[in-house]
């Protein structure tokens, strides 16, 4: 009963609190403006603007999936991948993450084109190539375990949050532990 009433709890405030996040691009006016400017009104303004600023539907990470999968599987592995591709280190997908992302794209598209998007990520994700994951350095420093990856609750979240289970007896405990820059909507 305890649990009914906790979750029904945590669905009400967090309802209230989930809201669209208004993403602002300039690119398509800043590069083709004058040269194509119905072309790039629909870029900023109806693609990055109101397609990819339904927040409330689907989280920035996963529009950051989705994209980087259909450029890849087009074999589009020019600037527009390379921007994808920072967009989606800002939005939580880790080294590691894009890493088996492209392996497994590269069955599905094409090894070639799953090749020449490594090239791009190895470069997006260069300074975090220690050799180590930085997940693992962080669990190593901390008390209790970081858990698993938070998707029940990821719609909540811009960035990755982890959820680790301390206690179901009694009363419910659990650690959530937050990459940097995660946020809740």
């Amino acid at each position: 009963m305890n649990k009914i009433i906790l979750i029904s709890l945590f669905s009400i405030l967090t309802f209230n609190v989930m809201a669209q996040q208004k993403i602002i691009q300039t690119a398509g006016r800043d590069q083709l403006g004058e040269f194509a400017p119905k072309f790039a009104e629909l870029n900023d303004d109806v693609l990055f603007g109101e397609v990819w600023s339904r927040t409330d539907r689907l989280g920035l990470r996963d529009r950051s999936l989705v994209t980087i999968t259909s450029l890849i599987s087009q074999g589009i592995t020019d600037s527009s991948l390379g921007f994808h591709l920072q967009e989606a280190k800002k939005n939580g997908i880790t080294r590691t993450e894009i890493a088996e992302i492209i392996t497994h794209i590269g069955f599905y598209a094409g090894w070639p084109k799953a090749w020449a998007a490594f090239r791009l990520a190895k470069d997006v994700w260069a300074e975090d190539t220690t050799g180590e994951d930085a997940k693992a350095v962080f669990q190593r420093e901390m008390i209790f375990p970081i858990g698993e990856p938070n998707t029940a609750y990821a719609q909540y979240f811009i960035g990755n949050s982890y959820l680790a289970r301390i206690s179901s007896e009694q009363v419910p405990i659990a650690n959530v532990t937050f990459e940097p820059s995660c946020r809740n909507n």
